[in-house]
């Protein structure tokens, strides 16, 4: 494909990705790919981590953070791909803007390879052709080497979500055990009720402000029983707040004011969620925090942020059956990004027919007498 005319904007550039949150391989470099010496160019090669970025590859990132206003943990993991390009291209001994898909292939085929999975290398992908898509449009380069370009098959797996049983049980856990400070397990509550209550991402979260402005990222109207938060993209969105989730807010900022009142001559923060300190709580913290509160509620598998937007979708389709309502109340941009729960959804039908039905129970008892699996498959395959 050649570039002949300038596109739109927007066009061929990657979308925020859809599970940033979760990505598990974000952190490694260009160890997926062989050393510069198999097959790949010039031996002595510079770590991804310490090459001097390409002036292209910045102008790019500059160009995603202030046009496409992507969110900072998207442009960090633009930023980690484009490394890994620049490293196998400076490896291969061509220059970003000579790639082609021989080139491409080859890195595909080290990085399946070395272990990477095909979810992996669909992210990577989709960086290096958002990358050559601006490349095209600055009439730097003719061809996309990235078009036509796929990762490796593989399953997709489902969300993780709690059950609503479990997800009751971490709402509602009470503990002694708050690090001396009983206004850690107010805090951690609302955290809590806000995330499975609302389905916040946890960006969304952190970026809540206590008071309505022009310079929140987001904020909740008591009043209205809303919030308003900022989503990927850029986009706003309000979501309804529950009861329980009110009453914990409502509770949570009578202790942030007693926080508050031992340091008066600094500023108040902005931020909804502080630390003892009074500065706004990170990523990092509320996933510490809140994988230990379930462990000590005594769920069987560490709870993170994100499983709980998960339990909140899956939870609410179940009672209703609205994939559209679904949709809005997460912020997803595509139906298909939120068909995923259907199956969620089916697996909780089909566990409520093999314990209720006698021709279920019957049947799987059949099949467990002759040693075939009683599984069962969306659609009816079974």
């Amino acid at each position: 494909m050649q570039f002949t005319a300038k596109p739109k904007p927007g066009d061929g550039v990657s979308p925020a990705r859809p599970d940033l949150g979760t990505r598990q391989d974000s952190g490694k470099h260009l160890q997926d790919l062989p050393p510069a010496n198999a097959a790949c160019g010039n031996p002595g090669a510079a770590p991804a981590d310490k090459l001097a970025p390409d002036p292209l590859v910045l102008r790019y990132l500059t160009h995603v953070r202030v046009e496409k206003r992507l969110a900072e943990r998207t442009e960090a993991l633009y930023t980690l791909d484009l490394q890994k390009l620049q490293a196998a291209a400076e490896a291969a001994g061509v220059a970003l803007t000579a790639v082609t898909p021989v080139h491409m292939r080859r890195w595909v085929a080290q990085m399946h390879g070395a272990g990477r999975s095909g979810r992996g290398i669909a992210l990577i992908l989709s960086g290096w052709r958002g990358f050559y898509g601006w490349l095209g449009r600055e009439g730097l380069v003719r061809v996309n080497p990235v078009l036509g370009l796929r990762a490796p098959k593989v399953a997709k797996p489902l969300p993780k979500a709690l059950s609503v049983d479990e997800a009751v049980q971490l709402a509602d856990f009470k503990t002694d055990d708050v690090d001396g400070h009983p206004g850690l397990q107010t805090r951690d509550e609302c955290l809590t009720e806000l995330l499975y209550g609302c389905g916040l991402r946890i960006g969304e979260l952190i970026g809540l402000d206590a008071v309505a402005s022009g310079q929140a990222r987001g904020w909740i109207d008591l009043a209205s029983a809303q919030a308003h938060v900022l989503g990927k993209g850029g986009k706003r969105r309000s979501v309804p707040v529950g009861a329980k989730a009110l009453q914990a807010l409502q509770r949570w900022l009578l202790v942030r004011r007693q926080w508050l009142v031992t340091d008066t001559a600094a500023p108040a923060p902005a931020a909804l969620f502080i630390s003892q300190r009074g500065t706004r709580l990170t990523p990092q913290h509320i996933r510490t925090r809140l994988k230990r509160r379930s462990l000590q509620a005594g769920l069987a598998t560490p709870v993170h942020p994100h499983m709980l937007r998960h339990s909140f979708a899956s939870h609410v389709l179940q009672s209703s059956g609205d994939l559209r309502a679904v949709q809005e109340l997460l912020g997803h941009a595509s139906i298909t990004t939120t068909q995923v729960y259907t199956r969620l959804d089916f697996q909780h039908l089909a566990r409520i027919y093999d314990a209720a039905h006698p021709r279920a129970t019957l049947a799987a008892k059949a099949e467990a007498d002759i040693g075939e699996p009683a599984g069962r498959k969306p659609g009816g395959e079974s």
